[in-house]
């Protein structure tokens, strides 16, 4: 059985149609709608979703689902994650990740220190970070690191298959 990828959420209720904005996660925010059907949860309820029609709405989504007809039916998805299968997603090019592939994979340095393990990957704008929850026994009193993922200056190389990556890092930072 194949694993659910969160891939944006429900937004407010657009007008008296049952139309609802979307925000979308996706690196192109468009690109949420190539997937279908939607898997939307809210609390423990879990639906599927198929999109009858979208499209720009200022600098935002909007969409139409299926067997949503008025603005009540459109309130009740309101804040619903919505998941798509991970079947669903492209195959990437050799040296590209999904985000969700970097999350749990050690970081070592170039010079064999384990810095931990990857926790979570923050987006700043000029480039992500990758936080790094270091080992308990950290000899520099660190507990967490934010490193930049930037290839060729920070991160030398990232192995799906060792679920490791390495980098260029001072363990002391």
């Amino acid at each position: 059985m194949s694993e659910k990828i969160l891939l944006g959420k429900v937004g407010a209720v657009y007008g008296i149609k049952g139309w609802v904005k979307v925000h979308s996660f996706t690196e192109d925010p468009q690109a949420i709608f190539d997937y279908s059907p939607w898997s939307l949860k809210l609390g423990g309820k879990e639906q599927s979703a198929e999109i009858v029609d979208w499209r720009k709405h200022n600098n935002g989504l909007i969409a139409k689902l299926a067997d949503v007809e008025d603005r009540d039916q459109a309130q009740s998805l309101v804040h619903s994650e919505i998941f798509v299968d991970e079947s669903l997603l492209p195959e990437l090019p050799e040296g590209e990740f999904y985000w969700r592939d970097l999350i749990g994979m050690s970081v070592v340095t170039d010079k064999g220190y384990n810095l931990g393990e990857v926790t979570d990957i923050m987006e700043t704008g000029a480039n992500d970070v990758l936080v790094v929850k270091a080992n308990r026994n950290d000899g520099f009193g660190k507990k967490e690191r934010l490193i930049p993922y930037i290839f060729d200056q920070v991160i030398v190389s990232v192995s799906n298959e060792t679920k490791q990556i390495c980098v260029d890092w001072d363990p002391g930072f």
